[in-house]
């Protein structure tokens, strides 16, 4: 298949490329190095499977050079992601977010389509003229977007709570996505990942609290929570959730759903700190940011994924945390 992913130079991105080279797939990564790095994909460049385009999924007249190919699958990561810039920018956040995810939609609508489709009742006239190409849409949302959990878990049924504009603008484009499905026909699907980490994570301000906390353990530098540290998370292991992604493009199964990822089990801040730190460092409480964007128990009921696609996590935490430890310590502890 020939396969194209937004924001493929990013933390979760450069896995799923990852994966969909293993299974012997033809990729093009686009990006806009916003957020993501050619370091992350720099191992693939000598794969002639491989090709990266730089560009904004804002800009018309790159996604017009992207699409000149069809694609089978189209697997949309490309997002802005950070919960406290989109309280204090929270134009980027959306405009990247829910307006980027319609163009990329539109893109796939016209390679399906034609350009000069129409639709006649619940079916389309097609201009037989245009060269069309069916594709399907896997779109990454995010379980920022849920209220808080229970003790039993959030599953796809879970009521919704925008807390930030991060989460509301993924709400909008994850009902855009559904959108197309139910209006046009389009395959589509919204996945929501519980909170993932894993090598190639930024370890800085922008980075996971998982990364952050490992690199300020290895370096001797004090660990700072936000808050009380209370607030509970549902950590996936990058290499789960790549292959959860991927897998959600190949299923039909799940077309026009969306499905949960993550492990059933949570952890407080806290209580990770305690298992990353292991008494190398002093952990402090610290003023929480913006306290209001702050989702106090995240726990996923992966049921869905695991009865319907058959997938399940395969990583523990602790096997998580242990080989990004060891990734952050080569990669920038050591240099």
């Amino acid at each position: 298949m020939n396969i194209l992913v937004t924001g493929g130079a990013g933390f979760i991105g450069r896995w799923v490329v990852k994966r969909l080279l293993d299974d012997g797939h033809s990729v093009v990564a686009f990006d806009n190095l916003s957020n993501g790095g050619l370091e992350n994909i720099e191992e693939f460049h000598e794969n002639n499977n491989f090709r990266f385009i730089k560009g904004d999924i804002q800009s018309e007249e790159t996604l017009d050079e992207v699409f000149n190919e069809k694609y089978d699958l189209i697997y949309h990561l490309a997002a802005s992601i950070n919960v406290q810039d989109s309280i204090d920018d929270p134009r980027t956040t959306f405009f990247n977010d829910t307006v980027g995810t319609f163009n990329i939609l539109q893109k796939a609508k016209s390679q399906m389509f034609g350009k000069n489709g129409s639709m006649d009742g619940e079916g389309w006239v097609l201009d037989v003229k245009e060269d069309t190409y069916p594709c399907k849409v896997v779109f990454m949302s995010t379980c920022m977007v849920y209220d808080a959990a229970d003790d039993s878990g959030i599953d796809e049924n879970h009521p919704t709570k925008p807390v930030s504009p991060y989460g509301g603008s993924k709400i909008a484009a994850e009902n855009m996505v559904l959108s197309y499905y139910n209006a046009y026909k389009l395959p589509t699907v919204v996945i929501r990942p519980f909170n993932t980490y894993g090598p190639h994570q930024k370890t800085g301000g922008e980075g996971g609290v998982v990364a952050i906390f490992i690199k300020n353990a290895l370096e001797g530098k004090d660990i700072n929570i936000y808050g009380r540290g209370e607030q509970t998370r549902d950590l996936l292991y990058v290499k789960d959730c790549a292959r959860f992604v991927v897998m959600a493009g190949y299923s039909d199964k799940i077309n026009g759903e969306i499905v949960n990822a993550g492990t059933n089990k949570d952890v407080t801040v806290n209580e990770l700190s305690e298992i990353i730190n292991k008494g190398r460092v002093k952990i402090n409480h610290v003023k929480h940011i913006h306290p209001q964007s702050e989702i106090m128990k995240l726990k996923c009921n992966y049921s869905k994924a695991k009865d319907i696609m058959e997938w399940q996590p395969e990583y523990t935490l602790e096997q998580g945390i242990e080989e990004t430890e060891q990734w952050i310590n080569v990669t920038w502890v050591k240099k």
